[in-house]
């Protein structure tokens, strides 16, 4: 029983998965961040691009 506590001990496995787990999380948090900047910039673009068209045709 000692030495299954002891292996399960030494293992690392568990605290690699943790840590790119992390990792994954905050490149996501930063991919949706700009993501949402983007989104916002597009928006307007395309809000201007409709305003220049409908007053052009009218």
């Amino acid at each position: 029983m000692l030495e299954l506590i002891r292996r399960i001990e030494k293992c690392e496995q568990g605290a690699t998965a943790v840590e790119y787990g992390l990792i994954v999380s905050l490149i996501v948090l930063a991919m949706l961040s700009s993501l949402s900047s983007v989104a916002t910039s597009t928006t307007q673009t395309w809000n201007d691009v409709t305003t220049k068209v409908t007053s052009s045709t009218s």
